[in-house]
């Protein structure tokens, strides 16, 4: 069965740092864009962080510039988002997809229109 599994999520105070993980099934992760997104209750999906299949280029939102970082181990087929300097505003359910190898990472986060999602993980960021 091809999925893609997330895991990682939790509790944490704000400055924190958490780790998201997403393990591919029945398929190979480095043939695909893999991308972080995330919904807060109340708001839209939105983009986080991209990566590509091919060059390693990547692609951040904005507000999370400088605190986090995605990266992939392809021996593990899995894709990583460290995230540091956690804020409040960084709550949400956080969700991991694929895309084609051929879409830009930009592309990939702006339109949140992926082949596959993951089912997601919640992160939560409160005193």
């Amino acid at each position: 069965q091809v999925q893609l599994v997330e895991s990682g999520g939790g509790l944490v105070q704000p400055g924190g740092s958490l780790r998201l993980s997403c393990a591919g099934s029945g398929f190979t992760l480095d043939g695909y864009a893999i991308g972080w997104f995330r919904q807060a209750p109340g708001k839209e999906r939105e983009g986080v962080s991209c990566i590509s299949s091919s060059d390693g280029s990547t692609y951040y939102k904005d507000s999370v510039k400088g605190r986090f970082t995605i990266s992939r181990d392809n021996a593990k087929n899995t894709v990583y988002l460290q995230m540091n300097s956690l804020k409040p505003e960084d709550t949400a359910v956080y969700y991991c997809a694929a895309d084609r190898p051929a879409v830009t990472v930009q592309t990939m986060c702006v339109n949140v229109r992926p082949l596959l999602w993951g089912r997601g993980t919640q992160v939560t960021v409160s005193s």
